[in-house]
């Protein structure tokens, strides 16, 4: 066999990859991905492990020595935890904070108390989507639950009618809305705008959350037909609390980054000069790091203070919501060398030189690749952060808007049919005490729905900007 001329670290070569290091390139990344899927399904491994074994098994069979591809990796996982580590741990300190502090509740409190009747599943989807903005998936849904089961069981309507909505505002904003890690990793990788992303994920959320969600709640609801599980009905979190933060407050804390960086996105496209004052104090304001470090300060004043809590209990509050975020860091850290590692192998190069024979979009392929990962895998960030590095070389040549799209597509992706070995998929059952088959048809529906349409409006939005 030819030797490679695209070992790691020989990326100063530009010469195309021949057949045969296509070939032996095609099989280092089916074996790399294959060892990922069999240790996280098989062997039941944790996803850090996982990709890290996974990272170093692709480098030994694309022919690598082994510290170079040791190399690559810690790279990776170095540049992607400095790239969105400390966002990530500023968002979680701002979802404790808003948790802690009775300021989700609050939330909650006022627009159910403006909704009734046929309006309450668009209630839930409109909650769900405001506080999963700044909450992990995970987190939001251990929110929300007791909200949609005491919902249900005082108004006696259909458990899969508001939990629906409210489980498809979670997952859109947690697939492709920043600063949820896997849009922030796919943002990073594949080097597009953060303003113009989050304005066209808002774009392609909005009509997804509503078909995903109120719309197939009508049919979910006839599909589990379910009573409330009693078991589950628990407190709040600020059941226990004397006072709460105000409405108005609360909403303009959780919405601020958001804010802030589309005002940078927005002051980029109208002014266009980089030497303007202008523009050089939101290039400073709306970057993520200063967005989300000023709403944490901000909810400080907004959220905890107002609740009554101590410097003592805000600074518990910050400890706590950092402890539950570092398999999240370790699982994104060892996707960015997993990323790293096939770039470094010339993996990107060869899909590139691939692909340019193709007649299949570049935002359709980001979204087979996601799709394909998360089927595997179970997971959307193990899925977005290893398909932005294979296709992350599509977007050298692409414009602002379609960089962002790129990361769209592949979020999109990475949502598809969650089944048994998504930790989501369990979560859900065991929340809503349905049949593994009623999750099937509600849940991994709903996932598969949100993953179509919002793939669906990424590829109509590319044809249009």
């Amino acid at each position: 066999m030819t030797r490679l001329r695209v070992e790691m670290l020989a990326a100063d070569t530009v010469q195309p990859i021949t057949s045969a290091g296509h070939a032996r390139l095609g099989i280092a990344v089916l074996v790399g991905i294959a060892v990922i899927v069999v240790l996280i399904t098989r062997f039941k491994l944790h996803a850090f492990l996982a990709l890290t074994i996974g990272s170093l098994a692709l480098g030994a069979c694309a022919g690598a020595p082994l510290d170079k591809a040791i190399t690559s990796f810690t790279t990776g996982l170095g540049s992607t935890v400095a790239g969105v580590g400390v966002l990530i741990a500023l968002g979680a300190i701002l979802g404790k904070l808003l948790a802690d502090s009775g300021g989700a509740d609050q939330i909650v409190d006022t627009i159910l108390a403006r909704a009734g009747g046929r309006a309450m599943p668009w209630a839930m989807v409109l909650i769900a989507s405001v506080i999963g903005l700044p909450l992990f998936f995970e987190v939001g849904i251990v929110l929300l639950i007791p909200v949609v089961l005491m919902v249900a069981k005082r108004g006696n309507y259909s458990l899969m009618r508001i939990g629906v909505p409210a489980l498809a505002g979670l997952s859109v904003m947690h697939g492709l809305i920043p600063p949820h890690p896997g849009p922030l990793v796919a943002v990073d990788a594949v080097k597009a705008n953060l303003g113009v992303t989050l304005a066209l994920g808002v774009l392609v959320a909005i009509p997804t959350v509503i078909i995903a969600g109120p719309l197939f709640s009508k049919v979910a609801a006839r599909w589990a037909d379910v009573p409330v599980p009693e078991r589950m009905l628990g407190s709040r979190p600020s059941e226990d609390l004397e006072r709460r933060p105000g409405f108005g407050a609360t909403l303009a804390t959780i919405l601020l980054p958001v804010v802030l960086m589309l005002a940078k996105a927005l002051v980029d496209i109208v002014v266009d000069d980089p030497t303007h004052l202008v523009q050089r104090v939101f290039d400073v304001v709306g970057s993520p790091l200063i967005a989300l470090l000023v709403a944490v300060l901000v909810g400080i004043f907004t959220l905890a203070r107002p609740a009554g809590f101590s410097k003592e209990r805000i600074s518990s509050a910050v400890d706590k919501g950092l402890m539950p975020i570092a398999g999240i860091l370790l699982i994104v850290g060892a996707g960015g060398g997993f990323k790293q590692t096939l770039i470094d192998c010339g993996v990107g190069r060869m899909i590139l030189e691939i692909s340019k024979d193709w007649s299949i979009p570049a935002l359709l392929l980001a979204w087979l690749i996601a799709v394909a990962i998360r089927l595997a895998t179970g997971s959307a960030t193990v899925a977005t952060v290893s398909a932005a590095g294979l296709v992350a070389p599509l977007a050298a040549d692409m414009s602002t808007a379609h960089t962002a799209l790129l990361v769209l597509a592949i979020g999109a992706g990475s949502l598809f049919f969650s089944h048994v070995n998504d930790a989501g998929f369990w979560l859900v059952k065991e929340y809503f005490g349905l049949s593994v088959g009623q999750t099937v048809r509600t849940w991994s529906v709903m996932e598969t729905i949100i993953s179509v349409v919002a793939g669906g409006l990424v590829l109509l939005l590319s044809l249009v900007i």
